[in-house]
């Protein structure tokens, strides 16, 4: 009789745990995969690709490194994101496609952009928007609370241009969720050139942004490598295309 109850009791056991396996594999599917994990790698994979991407974005993956920068950001399916300066909207399209279905991306410029237009009329996407606002707010006013927000290779564009970065910096903060991130890369300067090369060289001084954000309230959360080159010398501009150069890689958060 004891070992009809005590295998009863397991049997019980083993039910429960059973039936509590769905509601766990639902907080796993609305939690994003930490940066760098199998699942993470492999859905990057797939978005980098995706076959609606140009040739033109896939001679700029050797320099850009997408594989090892999505994972980085910790974008995944359903999140919200900005990314700011997107240009031609290289990163932008990377971004939403990652984050379908069901997540949606904000594509800021001062103003429209040929290559990003023809982008999107050559292949509509519902969950990239195009939005044309200035750096100090770049932000719509009906954006949900944001999971992530990218500048990818144009902080130091800002940096030379009448923008108040402490302005536009706290505006980012506030339209995150706590817990969001803000990941930025950009072509590295010499150490202890501040944002003087910035306009001449098109690089930045990397503790200048490190300390900026963080005096808007953000938390530098992990600094990655796989964009750097130590045979860059810096003293050279960043688009002369002679080497890939060497750039910093920041994720920061905004404190829960």
């Amino acid at each position: 009789m004891a070992m009809t109850v005590s295998r009863y009791r397991r049997s019980l056991l083993a039910f429960f745990a059973l039936a509590l396996l769905p509601a766990a594999a639902l907080v796993g599917c609305a939690t994003a995969p930490s940066a760098g994990t199998p699942d993470a790698q492999e859905r990057a994979r797939a978005v980098v690709a995706n076959p609606i991407r140009t040739d033109q974005d896939r001679r700029m993956d050797a320099s850009r490194n997408p594989a090892e920068f999505l994972p980085f950001t910790g974008v995944a399916p359903g999140m919200m994101v900005l990314d700011v300066s997107a240009g031609a909207g290289y990163t932008s399209q990377l971004l939403a496609l990652s984050v379908a279905p069901g997540g949606k991306v904000w594509a800021q410029r001062e103003q429209p952009g040929a290559a990003l237009t023809k982008r999107l009329d050559d292949h509509p996407q519902a969950n990239l928007v195009p939005v044309y606002r200035p750096f100090e707010d770049p932000v719509p006013a009906d954006v949900p609370k944001l999971d992530l927000i990218t500048i990818v290779n144009n902080y130091h564009d800002i940096s030379y241009l009448s923008v108040d970065r402490a302005k536009m910096n706290l505006r980012l903060y506030a339209a995150l969720k706590p817990g969001g991130r803000l990941v930025i890369v950009d072509h590295s300067a010499q150490p202890g050139t501040g944002v003087s090369v910035a306009k001449t060289l098109h690089r930045i001084d990397e503790a200048v942004v490190v300390s900026e954000l963080r005096g808007a309230g953000f938390v530098l959360e992990a600094e990655g490598s796989f964009l750097r080159n130590s045979a860059d010398t810096r003293d050279f501009t960043s688009g002369d295309g002679r080497m890939s150069t060497d750039k910093f890689a920041l994720r920061f958060v905004k404190p829960n």
